[in-house]
């Protein structure tokens, strides 16, 4: 189904704009995953791929055949190599949501841990807000190009969970467990970006950091919940 999706999926795509109007404008998600067992730190345009799941696989298939396209068409074809970028939007199944959300719960008692896979495990976590303006901005120049989307800081897993539950005044050791289940069979350990070339060409740099990232979506999830999320331990308290 990954395949299908997120290789063949931007083949289809690819093509019929070559046969209805080779005008048209295509921007290509493209994924730090791609990247996967890391070849240079940071990663940049010119890093070697090397992708460590399905998914990055699949990724890499359709960074190329958008290349391919754009070179044998001549077609406004751009991909953006991004790194991971959240929002209070992401869903549940993705480990900074899944991180937010728990928290807000063992923040209120609803519930008393939170189970994860590997705390080493450090991404360039940036705002998808941010990210989606490097997209736009893509699709506004003259010459389609390839561009990574990257804030420059990586962060562990570790952190994302400390800044988290500190945000609403309590102690993450006290509550993430290890769960093996969470563990990947290939795990990429460490994605860095350098956005060098999305600064200089584009203009773009990220506007948030990732400190208030975090505290947006604990903040978001704890309104979700039935409070006001401001992040204070008194509140946090009547709240419960």
């Amino acid at each position: 189904l990954t395949g299908e999706i997120t290789g063949l999926g931007v083949t289809r795509v690819l093509d019929a704009i070559r046969v209805v109007n080779p005008e048209i404008r295509f921007y290509q998600a493209s994924s730090s995953e791609m990247f996967g067992k890391v070849q240079e730190v940071p990663q940049t345009e010119s890093t070697p791929f090397w992708p460590r799941s399905p998914y990055g696989v699949a990724k890499v298939y359709g960074h190329w055949i958008t290349v391919n396209y754009r070179e044998s068409y001549d077609l406004h074809a751009s991909s953006g190599i991004l790194f991971n970028h959240e929002s209070p939007r992401r869903g549940h199944e993705f480990l900074p949501r899944k991180v937010s959300y728990n928290v807000a719960k063992i923040a209120l008692g609803m519930q008393d841990e939170l189970r994860l896979g590997n705390l080493d495990a450090r991404r360039d976590w940036g705002f998808a807000g941010d990210y989606v303006e490097a997209m736009w901005l893509m699709l506004q120049q003259d010459e389609p190009d390839d561009y990574v989307i990257a804030t420059g800081e990586a962060h562990s897993v570790r952190e994302f969970c400390q800044l988290a539950f500190d945000h609403v005044g309590l102690d993450w050791e006290q509550y993430v467990r290890t769960d093996e289940r969470y563990l990947r069979p290939s795990e990429v350990d460490h994605l860095l970006g350098d956005a060098t070339k999305a600064k200089e060409q584009l203009g773009w740099a990220p506007t948030l950091t990732f400190e208030d990232l975090v505290a947006r979506m604990v903040d978001a999830d704890l309104r979700a919940l039935g409070i006001g999320g401001t992040g204070s331990e008194t509140q946090r308290k009547e709240a419960v």
